[in-house]
């Protein structure tokens, strides 16, 4: 099942900044071309300001120029983001040396 809510939004720090919420869920990045990253955050917000932070890894010379999200409770992130990087088949969710760590976000 595709994100619920499938329109992108511009990956730059002002459309973070107003439109990505600070609750929890699931988000996705890509360019023009591909799915780049799907990951889970406690705070998405924060979680696509840290990705906007990145230089020389994987995503960032992917050049990501668009981010959607889903708010969802903990409980059902995990597998929710399992489900959408099976279906996605993100590139920089693979177990590359400097990809991202799959799923999950630190922040």
């Amino acid at each position: 099942m595709p994100f619920g809510n499938p329109v992108p939004r511009n990956f730059t720090a002002v459309a973070v900044n107003a439109e990505a919420p600070a609750g929890g869920g699931v988000y996705g990045l890509s360019n023009a071309r591909q799915w780049l990253y799907i990951g889970t955050s406690d705070n998405i917000r924060q979680a696509l300001s840290a990705r906007l932070q990145e230089r020389d890894t994987l995503l960032a010379r992917n050049r990501p120029m668009g981010f959607v999200y889903e708010i969802c409770d903990a409980a059902v992130r995990d597998g929710r983001c399992r489900r959408l990087i099976s279906e996605y088949a993100p590139l920089c969710n693979g177990s590359g040396a400097d990809s991202a760590e799959p799923g999950r976000n630190r922040t």
